[in-house]
């Protein structure tokens, strides 16, 4: 088992797809890489290209083992289940009538790369809708790791705004000290909390940002552990509650609870099963202010429209 969690054992009908997504990821210099949704569409996206499918039927096995084995084994279930499944939507929108397989296959891989290129420009959109919501001087708490919270905010340190950044140790997996180090060098100041530190600090912060690894349908988030209960805080001390996320994270889900989450997408592969921790929570959207994506700044209500139309 390698960083990115991806069980080799398990999928040796699809090797190559498994291969370089694991190689891909452990090349990664974790600052400002790919999310693991873009890794993974990038991998089913080789896979196209270099199958050894002869008909229609052999190519749409291929991937559909692909994309079954990319998403039962990775650890961003969520993003990777709704990142595939859009990716898969997207290419085969093409008309496929009355032409031999050669060029049908051509003609996906050009969807196909075309929409990657889309995803891997959705940062930059994203910190361009977003940082005019950042004031000179803003203090922000931020929950756990997010790139493209990283991104928003280097966006809005190049316009030359002063931040002053908390960032709560997410203590499950360390990864707010990774999310320091990455904000340590674009040298913005920030102070790690404990996670049970975020109702003192909530009336020091002028706004709480967050990454999300899936948006609901009705514009609620899935999202690392503890981002629940930094919503309700933000929510009674009327703090503005921003999620930052990649249209691609968008899910054709609606959770009502916790308990509505699928043990799969609430626990770790690692700690599987009922009886375990679970690694991520479900936000309601009362609770959330906005939502900057590649598809504009968005209210939590007008997520079910957009989901809408990505599936058209």
């Amino acid at each position: 088992r390698d960083r990115a969690g991806v069980r080799m054992e398990e999928h040796e009908k699809v090797p190559g797809v498994v291969q370089h997504f694991n190689d891909t990821m452990k090349n990664d210099p974790q600052v400002i890489g790919p999310s693991t949704a873009v890794v993974a569409i990038q991998s089913l996206l080789k896979l196209i290209k270099e199958s050894k499918a002869e008909t229609v039927a052999g190519l749409t096995d291929d991937i559909k083992k692909a994309t079954e084995a990319l998403i039962k084994a990775t650890p961003n279930t969520v993003s990777v289940s709704s990142g595939c499944e859009l990716f898969l939507r997207f290419i085969t929108l093409t008309s496929l009538d009355r032409i031999g397989f050669q060029e049908l296959k051509k003609r996906l891989i050009e969807r196909g790369n075309l929409y990657l290129k889309q995803v891997e420009m959705s940062r930059g959109k994203i910190a361009a809708a977003g940082s005019p919501f950042i004031r000179d001087e803003t203090t922000i708490l931020i929950h756990s790791r997010s790139r493209v919270v990283l991104c928003l905010l280097r966006e809005a340190v190049s316009r030359g705004k002063r931040l002053k950044v908390f960032i709560t140790a997410s203590a499950i997996d360390d990864s707010g000290m990774e999310m320091q180090r990455m904000l340590a060098q674009d040298k913005v100041h920030s102070k790690i909390i404990l996670d049970s530190a975020v109702g003192f600090i909530m009336e020091k912060v002028d706004v709480v940002m967050v990454g999300a690894d899936g948006v609901s349908e009705s514009g609620g988030i899935i999202n690392k552990i503890g981002t629940f209960q930094i919503a309700v805080m933000a929510k009674a001390l009327n703090k503005p509650f921003y999620v930052v996320a990649e249209s691609f994270k968008f899910v054709r889900m609606f959770p009502l609870k916790q308990d509505d989450l699928p043990n799969q997408e609430k626990y770790t592969t690692i700690d599987s099963g009922p009886d375990k921790h679970p690694s991520l929570d479900y936000t309601p959207p009362q609770y959330i202010t906005l939502l900057f994506t590649d598809l504009g700044v968005l209210t939590p209500s007008a997520v079910s429209d957009e989901l809408i139309k990505l599936y058209m």
